[in-house]
């Protein structure tokens, strides 16, 4: 019987760049997902409504490396099908058998815009390879595919996030432990999101803030548990400011739940505006582009908060505003903002 496997993506609300150090993010699912209808299959065969070519590959059938059995996520084109290879590899080296499909994949999550369309692609696939296991170890399958299908050396948020979403509740991940709190999203809140500009991360200096990190851990310690005084004692003056942003991120996270559980909307933004700040002078993650879509969609009426969300340079802006707040109307240059409900996470369902 044709199935259908949709997984969402998600926005990060606060807490970016902390997750690849065990630490606090707080994203939600969104009402923009992938989908992926399909039939069994002896072997994978997939195209995309959004892009070209067919993707088809034969499964291997065992192996404890990624490219055992001469298969190699990283050179299955076209491209887009190195995310569904990933998984097919990952699920492998964990000892899952993944069943071969054909289909076609579709989504409504935004590509290269901060919202893990990768992520939504994975989880669908791993969905339709027939995986059955706890939300943690689907997104660890799904991460360990990226890591294959590109190198870059992400964090589980993402992955998490489009497993575990819960519809209209925002999500406080402890990257560490994979402890989930769903915390509900006020009624007087609603949330936008704004393409500012397209990005990729395999070629950013994503790879550049993950080994700074590391780099920070060396000299004091896991950064999840590190305080700020801790930070100022690092020599080198960017060392310090990249461990800076992730502790006092942390926190942030933790004083975002508290304010938004009290539904002080007025709070919470200041603490979005303190993170994008961070993001900005302390990561160097955002852009002048970004920088200039915070300050106009804060002067909006019923706006409260503004932020880059997700890995930087480039991407969308998340805005938290009133339930009745306009912020669709598009700034000079700039795509309309769209917004965004949370959702429940990936699923599997008989196709209608």
């Amino acid at each position: 019987m044709p199935q259908v496997a949709r997984a969402p993506g998600r926005v990060n609300l606060i807490g970016d760049h902390t997750d690849y150090t065990g630490g606090l993010v707080m994203p939600m699912a969104i009402d923009r997902a992938t989908t992926i209808e399909f039939e069994p299959s002896n072997d994978v065969r997939l195209t995309s409504g959004d892009f070209a070519g067919t993707v088809q590959f034969a499964l291997p059938t065992s192996g404890s490396l990624a490219s055992s059995n001469g298969f190699a996520p990283a050179t299955v084109t076209p491209t887009w099908g190195r995310y569904v290879a990933g998984v097919a590899a990952a699920m492998i080296e964990r000892g899952f058998s993944p069943r071969g499909f054909a289909g076609q994949v579709l989504t409504t999550v935004p590509i290269g815009g901060g919202l893990s369309s990768s992520a939504a692609l994975e989880v669908a696939a791993a969905l339709a390879f027939g995986i059955e296991a706890d939300s943690a170890t689907i997104a660890a399958v799904c991460r360990r595919a990226e890591h294959l299908a590109t190198s870059v050396p992400c964090g589980i948020m993402d992955q998490l996030t489009s497993v575990a979403g819960v519809r209209d509740h925002a999500l406080v991940i402890d990257c560490h432990s994979l402890d989930v709190t769903a915390v509900a999203m006020p009624e007087s809140a609603s949330v936008w999101v704004v393409p500012v500009s397209s990005r990729t991360l395999d070629g950013s200096e994503y790879p550049a803030r993950v080994a700074q990190c590391a780099a920070a851990e060396a000299e004091v310690g896991p950064l999840r548990l590190a305080d700020l005084a801790m930070v100022e004692r690092i020599g080198d003056p960017v060392i310090r400011a990249r461990a800076r942003h992730v502790v006092s991120e942390n926190q942030r996270v933790r004083d975002f739940a508290t304010a938004l559980s009290a539904g002080d909307l007025r709070e919470a933004g200041r603490i979005m505006y303190e993170g994008h700040r961070s993001l900005r002078n302390d990561f160097a993650t955002s852009t002048p582009s970004m920088d200039d879509a915070v300050e106009q969609l804060g002067k909006i009426r019923g706006v409260h908060g503004v932020r880059m969300t997700g890995g930087g340079f480039g991407g969308c802006v998340v805005v938290l505003a009133d339930d009745d707040a306009d912020v669709s109307a598009p700034l000079a240059g700039r795509l309309a903002g769209m917004r965004v409900r949370a959702a429940d996470g990936a699923s599997v369902s008989p196709r209608v």
